[in-house]
């Protein structure tokens, strides 16, 4: 499978951007979805996931409220709208797909078997 992420760029705090994540060779609409991000210098962390279907989601709590994952099955397509951005969701961010069909919603990366190749957010005070 491969996944195309895109969308990212410079806005200034308190503006939005949607991220979107292409997905392609592989049953996209029966695995669940996820974002992450990672800022230099740290570790890769969660940021939102969603099942196969789109009923679930999860968010982490440090962007719940401000974030929304969504997906578009038709299209093959996941997406990462982001509002209300502060200077510290700076990072690049990366679309991943869980590596099996049963898994509804994951946090961990180690759930994840097939990574976008990510696209820059930075967000100016």
């Amino acid at each position: 499978v491969q996944l195309q992420a895109s969308g990212g760029g410079l806005v200034q705090a308190g503006g939005s951007l949607r991220l979107s994540c292409a997905a392609s060779g592989r049953t996209f609409s029966s695995y669940a979805m996820g974002w992450f991000r990672q800022a230099p210098g740290k570790e890769r962390e969660f940021v939102a996931a969603i099942s196969w279907s789109g009923g679930v989601t999860y968010y982490a709590d440090s962007v719940k409220g401000r974030f929304t994952i969504s997906r578009d099955n038709a299209k093959n397509t996941v997406y990462l709208q982001m509002n209300s951005l502060k200077p510290e969701d700076t990072a690049v961010y990366y679309c991943a797909a869980a590596l099996s069909h049963s898994t509804v919603v994951a946090r961990r990366t180690s759930e994840y078997g097939y990574w976008g190749q990510g696209t820059q957010v930075t967000v100016s005070s």
